[in-house]
């Protein structure tokens, strides 16, 4: 349920970005598993969805943006729930690259004393020069992540 709910959030995150595009062609083969009329009308949703999206005003915004997390969110569990263990496996394995795809470009902001950044940051100094960073957050040490399928 959880990767459901983060699918919908995705969805509705997703809409109207850089990443619109090719995350919806994604969602749409997703959800359409191999039927074309199927993932056509994935397509046609996704589209009203992005519609909603960047047309309420902010009043209206934060529930229309639940409203449509939550459409999402059913439409994943569905797929999820009416699938083999096999499929749902497989499924699950899709979504979960789709969602660490669909992971905002990092973002930074600079003052006089120092930064801060969203996303991956590399620190390092040349020789005989010093570098340092406080870290607020997850620490993953270890080879980076391998390109998906779409990266190359």
């Amino acid at each position: 349920m959880a990767l459901a709910a983060a699918g919908g959030a995705a969805v509705v995150q997703a809409a109207g970005t850089d990443l619109w595009a090719g995350f919806r062609q994604r969602v749409a083969r997703l959800l359409g598993r191999g039927d074309t009329q199927r993932e056509q009308a994935e397509l046609e949703r996704l589209d009203r969805t992005a519609a909603v999206v960047r047309a309420v005003g902010q009043d209206a915004e934060e529930r229309a943006r639940i409203v449509e997390e939550i459409s999402w969110r059913t439409r994943f569990e569905t797929l999820l729930e009416t699938s083999t263990a096999e499929e749902r496996e497989l499924v699950a394995t899709e979504l979960r690259a789709l969602l660490a795809d669909a992971k905002p470009s990092a973002s930074a902001s600079a003052s006089a004393g120092g930064f801060a950044a969203g996303g991956k940051v590399d620190i390092h100094a040349e020789a005989g020069a010093i570098a340092a960073g406080v870290i607020n957050g997850d620490v993953r040490l270890g080879p980076p992540r391998q390109p998906g399928p779409s990266q190359g």
